[in-house]
This record gives structure tokens, C-alpha cells and sequence, in this order.
């Protein structure tokens, strides 16, 4: 259970909706509103456009993205002025990371140092393609394929902050049960860790697993990240299902620094990760 300190950093927050759905739900309003003011129901205007009252109705509530034609289309027998058609040309682009991350990965860009500890999935900063996507396949509800791709670029996007010409200083811990499991695959397996083994290589990145075999360690409340800016603000982020919390707090911050410190000194050291490593590869 977490402690009185920790509980102070759990924030129950509602859900936001990114831009591209709130602009969506705008975009439908105004239809609806210009429908009502022409004397029109959905019904009626269906049957004088392309489309079935059922796309009318998704696309007032902001279900169904209003398409560029069906927009002039909508202009023209509505009188609006090209209102719709504009609203659509300018709507913002659909978002690269769930709303929730969205904060923090602009922070993690900047970032001078970070750490992180995770137990469920690899490190995002150390994913390779094949085991991104079959993180996002993994996802309840299924995401589809275009939203798949689009998180999988912008995923692997966000690694070249470790290979900038003065790349942020990088710390892993990592459960050993991320190495031995079977996401993806055993192909997609064995190129991520002989990724890992790659990544361990690059200046500033430091990776220790943290053994299997320990009877107790630093990491039970779940994954984590702490991260210096440029401006040396000190951070902390943490993810549950389908929410995040970032961490200004001080003393949040220097709490979730402690864990992080015992969980270096539970984990292999840097000789002994890259070790176990190439043992996988060979069983591979």
C-alpha cells in the first residue's frame, strides 16, 4: 500500500480529451446548430446530401471526423459561409501520444538527466520497433492500425534525445521479467535485447536489471520517473491505467529519488546486466 506521502501525490483526475476530439465535438456543435437554424432534422438532412442520417448524428456528436467534401457539401446547402469547411481545414492534428503522456514527454524532450524504473514493459526510451508495436497491439481497447503506426513513430521518435550532440544522462532499472518474456515474440525478443545490449554502448546511458531473485526491493508500488530541465526543476512522473500524475512536490520528488537510489543498489551492476544479456542472446 503506498505510504501518507505518496498518497499525497495521487491525483484523481478526470479524463481530458485531446485537441483533435474536442475540436471534433466543436466542429459537430456548430453542424448541429446550423442544421436546427435551416428547420432541418437529421433525417432530412441526410436524404439531401451523400450521407445517412446515422453519419449526421455521429458527426454532431463528435464521433465521426466531418470530411473535407461532405463539409463543402454541408456549407453550400446549410448557407453557412464555408464555416464547416474551414473548421475542418483547421482542425489540429490527431495527437502522437495518449493525452495523459503528453505533459511529460514535453519535459522528458528538454530533460538534462532522467531516471526510471519500470516492471511491466520496457523502458519506452529503449523499445525497438517490432517490441513498440507489439506493445500498442497489446492495448484494451485495440487501437487500429493507424493509431498503432502513429504511436510507434512517435515512440521511436523520442530516442534521439539519446543521441543529441550532448545527450541526456540516462538511468534504467528494470524488472529481469522484462528480458525473459515473450512480447512479440521470440524474433521481436531477441532484436530488443540485442538492443538493449547496443543501447548500454551509448554515452550517458547507464541499464541495470534488477534480479528475479530478490526477495524484496524498492519497486513494489510500480514504475517511475524522475528527471532533471535545463533550469535544474527536479520532477517526478508516474503512470496507473490510462492516467498519469507529474510531480513537482519537492518532497514527492525526493522520495520517488530514494527509491530510485535503493533499487541501483538491488539491481545487477552494469557488468553483471550486460551479462545476463548476452546469456539471453545465446539461449536466443
Amino acid at each position: 500500500m503506498p505510504g501518507q506521502g505518496e498518497w499525497k501525490a495521487m491525483q484523481t483526475r478526470k479524463k481530458p480529451k485531446n485537441r483533435h476530439s474536442a475540436a471534433m465535438e466543436v466542429i459537430g456543435a456548430q453542424l448541429a446548430m446550423f442544421r436546427v437554424k435551416a428547420g432541418l432534422t437529421q433525417r432530412a438532412l441526410g436524404e439531401r446530401t451523400s450521407v445517412a442520417e446515422e453519419t449526421i448524428a455521429s458527426i454532431e456528436q463528435g464521433r465521426r471526423a466531418l470530411m473535407p467534401h461532405l463539409a463543402r457539401e454541408l456549407d453550400q446547402l446549410l448557407g453557412t459561409g464555408g464555416a464547416l469547411a474551414t473548421g475542418v481545414e483547421n482542425l489540429p492534428p490527431k495527437e502522437k501520444y495518449p493525452i495523459w503522456a503528453e505533459e511529460f514527454i514535453a519535459y522528458e524532450k528538454q530533460a538534462i538527466a532522467l531516471s526510471g524504473y519500470e516492471h511491466g514493459v520496457l523502458p519506452g526510451l529503449l523499445q525497438t520497433e517490432g517490441y513498440a508495436r507489439a506493445t500498442f497491439r497489446s492495448n484494451i481497447p485495440y487501437l487500429d492500425e493507424e493509431t498503432v503506426e502513429r504511436r510507434v513513430t512517435a515512440r521511436l521518435e523520442r530516442h534521439q534525445i539519446l543521441h543529441k550532440a550532448n545527450p541526456v544522462i540516462a538511468s534504467f532499472v528494470f524488472s529481469e521479467a522484462l528480458v525473459t518474456s515473450n512480447l512479440g515474440g521470440r524474433e521481436v525478443m531477441r532484436a530488443q535485447i540485442s538492443h538493449l545490449r547496443t543501447c548500454a554502448e551509448l554515452d550517458g546511458v547507464s541499464m541495470q536489471i534488477l534480479p528475479l531473485s530478490r526477495e524484496h526491493h524498492a519497486g513494489l508500488a510500480g514504475p517511475f520517473v524522475v528527471l532533471e530541465t535545463p533550469d535544474h526543476q527536479h520532477l517526478a512522473y508516474t503512470e496507473a491505467q490510462r492516467s498519469s500524475v507529474l510531480i513537482s512536490d519537492a518532497e514527492e520528488v525526493s522520495i520517488l529519488a530514494q527509491k530510485y537510489g535503493m533499487l541501483r543498489m538491488q539491481a545487477l551492476d552494469a557488468e553483471e546486466t550486460m551479462g545476463l544479456l548476452d546469456r539471453l542472446l545465446g539461449e536466443r
